[in-house]
């Protein structure tokens, strides 16, 4: 069957870069106005001309680079700041000092607020912070040093309106961010109830069927019959718990949150839920009762104690006979997990598992005991004759967390 998938696109930022790109165009045509309205009173209009010439076709020539915040490259926002600038210092060239002492437009004029919400949009209020210090300092080095009301007025006006655009864009980007997540588990939530419904619908009734007609016929039928049960009591921990939490990832930024479900990475971390690798051992005579939250264990450290979680269930369905029960009980310590393995067999005879080590048979001394020595952690068996055996596994959790980094490594 095909991985069902789906994707959930939002985006509250892109608006803004079809909004800053509209300023672009309209503050360059208002630049330009400016100047030709003002024409006859330019003391070198060959410069204002240069200049206007070149922001024209820079800004027309640059509008993909600020269709979003994948093509707004700091490399872009530093030349789109550095030409901001260098009209605002022109300007004493352009212009008469008269007529900048009279409070004058800078040749970029308003032009500027958008090379500053550039920065605001793509980096946040700090990256908004910058560039209007830069733009405010490039003011009063044109007014030199004085400058007038109607300057000391745009500059702060820059200054607060792209500091305040950079901290809602970041508080939009941190509930996009939840909203995506929100969403994605809302989907995985009804997928799963989806995948339930079929399964309960087809898989689930066809292994019930098998137990009961095994049960009736007999023979191998009943041995059957007995491993539908299980698998059925096995599937239905799995359908119903939901253990293997969906996991995410974030794509193409520049268009907002893109979710695609995708397949759990061993490597996370050292971040795997161990309860997702203990369900399967859980079926009609092995009841498995675990924490509500996840139980997090390096990668290498949680595989090592579920296969000696089976290693002890072996042992129980080869000497404790058909009719024995097991339990595996998982304990989330604060520093370190405890899994519990308890049958209600007929024990282990006094001396039986020195006598097997001496035979040979390793199955305890190194399925299960060596596992947990190199994980750092212990194992300890107790067994009564006539009461069962108990398995304690214990895992310390910083160092189940160094091996798999330096696993990884």
């Amino acid at each position: 069957m095909a991985k069902r998938e789906r994707v959930m696109r939002m985006s509250v930022e892109q608006p803004l870069w079809r909004a800053l790109a509209g300023y672009r165009v309209l503050t360059m045509v208002y630049a330009i106005g400016l100047f030709v309205s003002a024409y006859d009173e330019v003391a070198h209009p060959w410069v204002s001309i240069s200049y206007l010439a070149v922001l024209a076709v820079w800004t027309l020539a640059t509008l993909p680079r600020i269709a979003n915040a994948a093509s707004c490259t700091k490399r872009f926002l530093a030349a789109d700041l550095t030409i901001a600038l260098t009209g605002i210092l022109l300007t004493r060239i352009a212009e008469s000092p008269e007529r900048i002492d009279a409070g004058s437009p800078t040749l970029p004029s308003i032009w500027t607020a958008g090379a500053v919400l550039a920065f605001a949009i793509k980096g946040g209020w700090r990256w908004a912070a910058f560039a209007s210090t830069l733009v405010a300092a490039a003011n009063l080095i044109h007014r030199s040093g004085v400058p007038t009301r109607d300057t000391v007025h745009m500059v702060l006006l820059v200054w607060i309106a792209s500091i305040a655009i950079g901290y809602v864009v970041e508080v939009a980007r941190a509930s996009e961010r939840t909203l995506a997540r929100a969403l994605e588990i809302e989907a995985a939530t009804r997928e799963r109830e989806r995948l339930a419904r079929d399964i309960h619908d087809s898989v689930l009734q066809v292994l019930a069927m098998v137990q009961r007609r095994g049960a009736v016929i007999g023979g191998e039928a009943a041995e059957l019959g007995r491993m539908a049960g299980e698998q059925e009591v096995a599937l239905r921990t799995l359908v119903s718990g939901g253990l293997v939490p969906v996991s995410r990832v974030s794509e193409d930024a520049a268009e907002g949150a893109v979710v695609r479900a995708v397949d759990e990475p061993d490597d996370s971390d050292g971040a795997v839920d161990l309860r997702a690798l203990l369900a399967p051992y859980a079926g009609a005579k092995v009841s498995l009762a675990e924490p509500g939250a996840p139980v997090p264990l390096a990668p290498a450290a949680a595989r090592e104690l579920s296969a000696a979680v089976g290693a002890a269930l072996d042992n129980v369905r080869k000497h404790a006979g058909d009719d024995a029960r097991a339990w595996i009980l998982v304990e989330d310590e604060p520093g370190e997990v405890i899994v519990t393995v308890r049958d209600d067999g007929p024990g282990i005879p006094e001396g039986r598992l020195a006598q097997a080590e001496g035979e040979g048979r390793l199955g305890v001394a190194l399925s299960i005991r060596g596992r947990l020595r190199e994980l750092g952690g212990s194992a300890e068996l107790i067994s009564v004759p006539g009461q069962g055996t108990e398995v304690e596994l214990k895992v310390p959790k910083a160092t189940s967390a160094s091996r798999g980094k330096a696993e990884q490594r």
